[in-house]
């Protein structure tokens, strides 16, 4: 299979290939592995590439045979290194697959590299010291978001239909919105983080996937979902498989709009263009719209306190275990300045201060639940602006206070960190482009917990209503006019 026909297809397509003897998974992994040689000098999007272990099964699941690629961080595939885009873990081999990774290897999915993460996938920008900047393919001279910044650019480039990544504050739709992808952020306790962690940042983060239709997105959070023995957290099972929601009408719904970010961020005028596009489009699909002020549960400066006390003591946790582990020191040698600052501030939060934290997540998530009891969803923008340059994050950088970063992360970001906190399902939608730019602007709806579904229904309306497949980055795989 050429290169130029491996990008017309999405992963369910690729499947159906395999599954009528038309192309083999052994054709389909040549046509990726040669999109990566092609694509990724120019991006930087994956940081590895492997011999695939063993054919897939290629009975019975609708994604087998297709070529995937694994986030460096979040899940485990044994013998293969997982480096969390650190200096501190590089040679980091994984003795045994995560619970995840064997739900990816009987999904049939053929799993050759991993892509880029910033360090711990402590930011939104993927531009680690470790493997250096990856780059949008939209624009070269952008980010790509983070922390599943290489998955994004990776597929959004056409190097595979669809990839692994996470979600803590954002780190699995920013990508998507950056890169024009379609990502959804399921429930706390849809998929499992297990067996070597029982939760991650105490429930905030999940896994998924980004990609470029929506029923890829659906049919592997099929095959992927479902509680582990152990697991803290069950979301309850889902009426019917996404695979089938995706098709079905989503009925009118009662779509609230958040148009100012909480925090007081002013949105970019391409960006609230696009909002009011996206109004308007629901409005003639039949949704009642009406802009809302929605309580997040607490101030904007004591909610972003709370989650820099979680998300660095968490850190600071991991570090001293990789750092004993290997034997290397917690300085600059090993870590980034922000990570290094993020440690230092988790060392002083104190254990009454973490369960004050915990007490504003559910604060918030209260709240939120509420707002669903009067919403069917709320829409947002899934970032205020457009995708920032590389090195944006960089200024002002080099000495920075742990608290500090993550409240200019989170003012970067004020959309979508409350979902995280609040453990419900969030997505990222491409449905509109800056006309003066061509840039890919996400449309961020979440709903209430549990409710993936409705979601799903709502994004195969609109990828209906509004095609996005047919725009393709200046940096595409189908490009090449290779074999």
């Amino acid at each position: 299979m050429r290169v130029t026909e491996y990008v017309s297809f999405d992963a369910v397509e690729l499947a159906e290939l395999v599954a009528k003897g038309e192309v083999t998974p052994a054709e389909l992994q040549a046509a990726a592995r040669e999109a990566a040689q092609t694509i990724n000098p120019q991006i930087n999007a994956i940081v590895e590439t492997w011999p695939a272990d063993d054919e897939p099964d290629t009975g019975g699941t609708p994604l087998a045979g297709v070529p995937f690629l694994i986030k460096d961080i979040g899940v485990s595939m044994a013998g293969r290194r997982m480096e969390l885009g650190s200096r501190l873990a590089v040679g980091n081999v994984a003795g045994a697959d995560s619970f995840l990774m064997r739900r990816f290897r009987r999904a049939g999915l053929v799993t050759f590299g991993r892509t880029a993460t910033p360090e711990m996938a402590y930011g939104i920008t993927t531009e680690p010291v470790l493997y250096g900047a990856t780059r949008n393919p939209w624009d070269l001279g952008r980010s790509a978001g983070g922390s599943s910044g290489g998955a994004g650019a990776a597929v959004a480039a056409g190097v595979v239909p669809i990839a692994h990544a996470t979600d803590a504050a954002g780190s699995l739709r920013i990508p998507a919105a950056y890169n024009g992808l379609f990502g959804l952020k399921p429930t706390r306790g849809r998929v499992s983080m297990g067996p070597d962690v029982d939760e991650v940042f105490n429930g905030l983060a999940v896994q998924g996937s980004v990609s470029r239709t929506v029923r890829d997105s659906a049919v592997l959070l099929d095959q992927i979902r479902g509680p582990e023995p152990g697991d803290p957290y069950f979301a309850q099972e889902p009426p019917r498989p996404y695979a089938e929601e995706v098709t079905r009408h989503p009925g009118s719904l009662r779509i609230g709009v958040l148009t100012r970010a909480w925090g007081g961020r002013r949105t970019a005028a391409p960006v609230a263009d696009a909002l009011s596009r996206t109004m308007s489009l629901l409005e003639s699909l039949g949704h009642q719209v009406e802009e809302v002020k929605v309580d997040l549960g607490a101030h904007w400066e004591e909610f972003v306190l709370a989650n820099a006390r979680l998300w660095t003591a968490n850190l600071t946790a991991s570090i001293d275990e990789l750092a004993a582990a290997f034997g290397r020191p917690i300085d600059s040698s090993t870590l980034e300045p922000p990570t290094l600052a993020g440690y230092h501030y988790g060392q002083r939060v104190s254990g009454a201060e973490f369960v004050t934290a915990l007490a504003i997540r559910n604060r918030v998530a209260r709240s939120l639940a509420r707002c669903f009891d009067a919403h069917d969803m709320l829409l947002t923008p899934t970032l205020p602006e457009l995708p920032v340059p590389l090195g944006t994050y960089a200024d002002g950088a080099e000495e920075p206070d742990g608290l500090g970063w993550l409240g200019r992360v989170f003012d970067r970001s004020p959309f979508t960190v409350a979902f995280n906190v609040a453990g419900t399902p969030a997505m990222s939608v491409p449905v509109t482009a800056d006309a003066e730019t061509g840039l890919p602007i996400g449309m961020q709806f979440a709903a209430g917990h549990g409710r993936e579904g409705r979601l799903f229904r709502l994004a195969g309306q609109l990828e209906q209503a509004s095609p996005w497949s047919g725009r393709t980055p200046t940096v595409w795989a189908g490009n090449h006019t290779g074999r």
